[in-house]
């Protein structure tokens, strides 16, 4: 990789990446006849996570940035009902449930954390100008 930093340096976006790379791993060992079910379903919906980070990052105006991240942190709530319906199928056990909402309620909280960033920097903009 180069030298960009950008949205790849955010917290949110590193445990995001890293719940993905979780999830991308967890549903490939999913039965066979789930590959184009709740496996796929599983894993767009993390990817969704992290993609709409990177396309937020790159919005240049504050209501555009904070939409794209609301949109994401609304898709971490997505896998975490897939990993709920996983276990409730048999496909995970409860340990491994509880680890990957675990990183999901991580990953919910950096981009609140992030929003809630936005949110103050916007308004020291406008007390400033």
């Amino acid at each position: 990789m180069n030298n960009y930093k950008g949205f790849t340096e955010l917290d949110c976006y590193k445990h995001g990446r890293e719940l993905r790379k979780s999830i991308s791993l967890l549903v490939s060992k999913f039965p066979k006849e789930e590959k184009y079910e709740l496996a796929s379903q599983i894993k767009r919906s993390s990817r969704s996570i992290t993609a709409n980070i990177a396309e937020g990052y790159g919005r240049y105006t504050y209501s555009d940035t904070r939409h794209f991240f609301i949109i994401s942190r609304g898709s971490v709530t997505e896998p975490m009902e897939h990993l709920t319906t996983a276990f409730d199928e048999k496909f995970i056990s409860e340990d491994i449930l509880k680890s990957e909402l675990d990183k999901c309620e991580t990953v919910f909280k950096l981009i609140n954390g992030f929003i809630t960033y936005l949110d103050k920097s916007k308004k020291v903009q406008k007390a400033v100008t």
